[in-house]
């Protein structure tokens, strides 16, 4: 929502029915270009047309197979915006599966060969995470 409602046409995915309803809803109410449908991404095949993004923007989620898609997508000069749990955050709650936690430093070696313009990894927001804008080489 935040990025349609500065002017960016907007698609968003999720697997949540309820979360899509809810931000298709508002989305419309709100007048915005915001289109978004239910995707799982580690059942369903992912569609996207490389090159077509400007932003991708990834939070609380990890599917490594997905990561190399994700670059392809980027348009050059395109930029990555990732963000999920590390394994420390196994010892705080949720969540625990090591499938979907990060390794320490694993965030700056899946997004290679990406430039990377901002990173971060620890205790941020109530959370253990690891962060990363990286931008896609313009050649």
């Amino acid at each position: 929502m935040w990025l349609a409602a500065r002017g960016l046409r907007t698609y968003a995915v999720d697997r949540d029915e309820a979360a899509i309803r809810t931000l298709n809803d508002e989305s419309a109410r709100r007048g915005l270009s915001l289109h978004a449908r239910v995707v799982d991404l580690e059942a369903d095949p992912v569609r996207f047309v490389p090159p077509a993004y400007d932003v991708i923007v990834v939070v609380r989620y990890l599917h490594r197979p997905l990561v190399p898609v994700l670059i392809r997508a980027l348009r050059p000069g395109g930029l990555l915006v990732y963000e999920t749990f590390t394994r420390a955050q196994a010892a705080r709650g949720r969540p625990t599966n090591p499938a979907f936690l990060l390794e320490p430093g694993e965030l700056l070696t899946l997004v290679e060969p990406l430039e990377i313009l901002s990173s971060r990894e620890g205790d941020y927001d109530g959370g253990t995470i690891a962060s990363v804008i990286a931008r896609r080489g313009v050649t």
